[in-house]
């Protein structure tokens, strides 16, 4: 008897253990679920955006991409834009567009974070008086193309180290004191898939994503007790520019959409999870990615990386052919 009883201990024991696992690996599309259901069971879910977290809304890198489509989907449920991005001409049409199609207010600061720490305290005193509810850190930098780290332009390098790691670091530092005074507001940080497993050809870019993942899940932690949100967001592939460097990504499909598409998912589960890659199909994907050892998705990554280098010498030569 008492054997039998150590045998369904154990049993219990090894069901329960690898119904963590599986959640652990497959949180993402667990999480997606949860956003679509909660409004469902827990009715003050329904509130809106600025009820929840105030009116005014900050998103960097806004001016392209999947930064921009955050602007525009925050605007479409009624919040009022900061713009910041580097480019003023950029900056101006894409605010204009927002109040012409969505009637809120817009305000836009032209910053280069790739600068590094001078132009924060113009952004401090531009944001000052503006009672920020939500933060979205879309700013984002990665290599022209994948490539040896000795190969990558040291400018470059730096470029990266400051968009990916100190714009997010210093901007939620900023906002933060007002907020904890609400105790009311929504951090949103935009890391990416690669922040997995480091990543051949693309290493600090992968490992400022590793940065991002750990910085938001600390934040999190910290700022609970304030009720205030911080969210990861951790897409995969997406056809913005920054992936242009690839035909093969850029054709998109059902597991790599576009920035519109990308965002009006990401958006809807703010306020909903913690945790999420922002899109239903890579919430399959990034699931099956935390499934393979580190040593493997090291491996896959580094063999994709150099066929997507090849992909670029290939249009660099095509180009170079059309030219002649």
């Amino acid at each position: 008897m008492l054997l039998a009883w150590s045998f369904t201990g154990l049993a219990f024991l090894g069901c329960y253990v690898l119904a963590l696992w599986l959640y652990d690996n497959l949180k993402s599309v667990v999480q997606i679920v949860l956003a679509i259901l909660t409004p469902y069971f827990v009715p003050e879910e329904n509130k809106s955006l600025a009820e929840r977290f105030g009116k005014w809304a900050v998103v960097t890198g806004c001016t392209d991409g999947i930064g921009k489509e955050y602007a525009f989907q925050l605007a479409a449920r009624g919040l009022d834009i900061v713009l910041i991005s580097r480019t003023s001409e950029k900056l101006v049409a894409a605010a204009a567009e927002i109040e012409q199609r969505y009637h809120v207010k817009t305000k836009w600061i032209a910053a280069d974070f790739s600068q590094g720490q001078p132009i924060y305290d113009k952004i401090k005193r531009e944001l000052a008086g503006i009672p920020v509810g939500i933060l979205v850190n879309n700013a984002g930098m990665n290599v022209d193309f994948p490539d040896d780290l000795d190969k990558v332009p040291e400018d470059k390098l730096w470029g990266i180290i400051n968009v990916n790691i100190a714009a997010a670091t210093m901007l939620t530092r900023i906002v933060l004191p007002e907020m904890k005074q609400r105790r009311q507001g929504a951090i949103v940080n935009i890391s990416s898939g690669s922040e997995l497993q480091p990543l051949p050809y693309m290493t600090v870019y992968a490992a400022s994503k590793a940065y991002m993942h750990n910085f938001t899940l600390a934040m999190q932690y910290e700022l609970e007790p304030f009720g205030i949100t911080c969210q990861l967001v951790s897409p995969l592939f997406v056809t913005t520019k920054m992936n242009s460097y690839s035909d093969t990504i850029m054709a998109g499909g059902v597991f790599i959409p576009n920035a519109k598409s990308f965002a009006k998912y990401a958006v809807f589960t703010l306020g909903k999870t913690k945790q999420t890659t922002g899109y239903w199909s890579h919430g399959i994907q990034y699931g099956f990615m935390r499934l393979a050892p580190e040593w493997l998705g090291t491996m896959i990554g580094g063999i994709m990386n150099d066929r997507f280098r090849q992909e670029y010498f290939q249009q660099q030569q095509q180009s170079e052919a059309k030219v002649k």
